[in-house]
């Protein structure tokens, strides 16, 4: 069964595959596309640090706020990431949101994308976010699937120009209930 787990060494050798898998599509894992292979490998303690260097208790640069990695895993697999900000400021309040999500290309059109969302959902309220605020491209149908899946409720369609020239829908995810 897939399940949320702390970035970790035991899932290197699937990491690199996933991110082997988004350079040679050009699809996804945000800035792995960027990576050098051979750099995260020789140095992934290094990759886990600057993953949880905005984690509670650490010191923040001007502009950010906590949060945390969570990768979805299964066995020994890496299938995802996760981001969950525990607040949102001005900028994630335009783009980006509460949480960021992406699953890697072999991995997508599984039901992967839904599940790591509902399992980051869970773990938002666990640390104390009420609602939620998620979004995605207009054009991306697979994350709108996902996210109205998990009770997301569109608040409209934004230009953010400076993110990004393609327009992004806002979604938001009302706490449960506690009656």
């Amino acid at each position: 069964m897939p399940e949320l787990v702390r970035p970790s060494a035991k899932y290197k050798g699937s990491f690199l595959d996933a991110v082997r898998e988004a350079q040679a599509t050009g699809s996804g894992l945000g800035d792995t596309l960027k990576w050098n292979l051979d750099d995260i490998s020789a140095d992934f303690e290094g990759l886990l640090r600057d993953l949880s260097r905005y984690e509670p208790g650490n010191d923040l640069p001007d502009g950010f706020v906590h949060s945390e990695y969570r990768w979805l895993v299964e066995g020994e697999e890496y299938l995802g990431r996760v981001s969950i900000r525990y607040t949102l400021n001005d900028s994630l309040r335009e783009f980006g949101g509460h949480i960021g999500y992406e699953i890697r290309p072999s991995a997508r059109r599984k039901g992967y994308g839904t599940l790591i969302l509902r399992l980051a959902l869970e773990r938002a309220r666990e640390i104390g976010i009420g609602d939620v605020l998620v979004s995605c491209d207009v054009d991306n149908l697979g994350s709108r699937g996902v996210i109205e899946a998990n009770g997301g409720v569109l608040e409209g369609e934004f230009k953010v120009p400076q993110h990004q020239e393609k327009p992004i829908r806002r979604y938001w995810i009302a706490a449960p209930d506690k009656s």
